[in-house]
């Protein structure tokens, strides 16, 4: 855990969810929170703490899943095998590269991709701007 927050992999972004969707009342837990899937049991547990109805651990959790998910959320390492130091399995990456649903990527350059042409911005404010997205897709 120590090495995820080092490498800055992994961060507390329970403040987002607690944030109001531009335009509504609603918060945006009450928009994209319902299972959410981590590669380790640290990532999972902020996502519980987050406010996730429920939430599970590993590969085949995450490919199971992405199968049926309308919308999928992480850094841009989930569809990159190997990624963030090893724990994506090729497994997932095609699992969730090739789901049905929108995917919707936090740019980090610790994932080993560097996004070109994208604004610095820190972490919770990717992540924001995704959530953001995501709720806007799942309204439409």
């Amino acid at each position: 855990t120590e090495q995820f927050i080092k490498s800055k992999l992994i961060a507390d972004i329970s403040d987002v969810f607690d944030m109001t969707v531009p335009g509504e009342s609603a918060k945006v837990s009450s928009k994209v929170m319902s299972s959410m899937l981590g590669t380790n049991a640290t990532a999972t547990a902020t996502m519980l703490k987050a406010g996730a109805d429920f939430g599970a651990t590993g590969e085949n959790p995450v490919v199971r899943g992405v199968a049926d998910a309308d919308g999928v959320l992480g850094p841009v390492g989930i569809v990159v095998a190997d990624a963030i130091l090893g724990e994506v399995t090729p497994a997932m990456a095609q699992a969730v590269g090739g789901c049905r649903g929108k995917k919707f990527l936090v740019p980090m350059n610790s994932c080993g991709v560097m996004v070109a042409g994208v604004e610095e911005l820190p972490l919770a404010g990717y992540v924001a701007r995704a959530v953001e997205a995501l709720a806007q897709s799942m309204e439409g």
